[in-house]
């Protein structure tokens, strides 16, 4: 908080903040304005709905905080930048940005909500260092009263998801962040002018790419297929190295890479499962020369924005919300990235602590490192308030049903008034 409590004009909505924060990392069941409120001791939701609403304080700057913590506590050589993508379901279509559209969070097309992300990953940890809520064009952009309900800035215009992720990237890298590597699925790997502009800034990437991408080889003399390229290489030209540890130990594939294009840093990376045969394309690029397994790690790396994602939905609740206004969108996600941010670093100073080495074998009965879950269990039980009253407990109970009472009766008189007469 000593480092946010800048961004707080007034001691309000600081205050609101903290206490915004220490929700997130509560075991509250659902991290939402009510149950933060409830937890918190305070009698009504109003001050954690004008944190997110109506106070007067900027969620961006509250961001470049965010990545310096990060940078700060997990920073060390071999950083790679992730760029992808999620997905939070919703009900109704006044929330900004909602739609039907396709979300790997659901496995489907749904009404939802999607945000772009920026995750920060080294070997110490990873964490969320930017977000962008992406603004359908049809729905959204060309609706001005939609857009008025919601709250978006007139400034905000269409930009599809790689322009978004070109911007956050652009961001960290002027905010003089060190990486030297870039990776994304193939959402963002297609997109040709984020390959540009990382090329133009010297920042080297491998990016998923479909199968169908076209790469030039043969001196640049010969364009053909990536599956294609798969489909001649000899034997010999496969390689086995682990992509990172997984849940159940090293991650082991065959890898191979062929030099394409007129340029001897550009790269067709191919990833092939031991078992099944399925295989995986990377366009990669280097300002200096890289080995194959420096590659691979890149690409391994490529996961762990699934597990900040997890990790920020089960822990802090970063789809928790119930807020459809764009500026509340922003700030919920903001703290629960800060939120996400504060264990990892508490996660990463424990593990730093602990003796490795050969010196210091690792025994069946020694306990795993701290991990995020369990850190903020801990810290739950430390900085969780004294045990509150039947008479809390049932003050809350009769707000929360008779605020209830009056959404289904308004949701029941708009139902009536909008079906035709007789």
């Amino acid at each position: 908080m000593a480092r946010i409590a800048g961004r707080f004009g007034r001691v309000e909505p600081r205050a609101s903040a903290r206490a915004y924060l220490l929700g997130l990392l509560s075991k509250a069941e659902r991290k939402n304005c009510w149950q933060l409120a409830e937890q918190a001791g305070l009698a009504r939701p109003g001050p954690m709905q004008r944190l997110l609403r109506y106070a007067r304080w900027d969620a961006d700057a509250v961001r470049d905080d965010v990545r310096a913590y990060a940078v700060e506590h997990l920073g060390t050589d071999g950083v790679v930048l992730i760029v992808d993508e999620t997905g939070f379901v919703k009900k109704g279509h006044a929330s900004a940005g909602v739609q039907r559209q396709y979300t790997g969070t659901a496995g489907r097309i749904e009404n939802s909500q999607v945000g772009v992300f920026l995750a920060y990953a080294t070997s110490r940890g990873r964490a969320l260092i930017d977000r962008r809520l992406y603004l359908p064009e049809q729905s959204w952009c060309t609706d001005p009263e939609r857009r008025r309900a919601a709250g978006i800035p007139d400034e905000v215009q269409f930009a599809t998801k790689p322009r978004l992720a070109r911007e956050m990237i652009a961001a960290a890298l002027e905010a003089e962040v060190e990486a030297p590597w870039v990776t994304g699925d193939e959402a963002y790997g297609q997109d040709p002018q984020l390959r540009a502009a990382l090329e133009a800034r010297g920042t080297g990437y491998v990016m998923a790419v479909a199968c169908s991408m076209r790469v030039r080889i043969n001196q640049g003399r010969t364009a053909v297929r990536a599956d294609t390229v798969a489909e001649r290489l000899p034997a010999t030209a496969w390689q086995r190295h682990s992509a990172g540890p997984g849940a159940k130990g090293p991650r082991h594939y065959d890898w191979a890479w062929i030099h394409i294009g007129t340029d001897d840093q550009r790269h067709l990376l191919i990833r092939r499962n031991r078992t099944t045969g399925e295989l995986a394309f990377y366009l990669c690029w280097s300002p200096i020369a890289v080995t194959l397994a420096e590659l691979v790690r890149v690409a391994g790396v490529r996961w762990s924005v699934e597990e900040c994602f997890q990790a920020a939905k089960g822990q802090v609740g970063l789809d928790h919300y119930q807020v459809r206004n764009w500026t509340s969108w922003h700030r919920h996600i903001t703290l629960a990235m800060l939120a996400l941010a504060f264990l990892t670093a508490l996660t990463t100073d424990a593990a730093s602590k602990r003796s490795t080495g050969p010196h210091y074998p690792t025994r069946d009965s020694e306990p795993i490192s701290l991990t995020v879950p369990e850190i903020r269990h801990l810290f739950t039980l430390v900085f969780s308030p004294s045990a509150v009253t039947a008479a809390r407990l049932l003050h809350w109970s009769i707000w929360r049903r008779r605020h209830q009472a009056t959404a289904r009766h308004s949701h029941y008189r708009r139902r009536s008034a909008d079906e035709p007469a007789g």
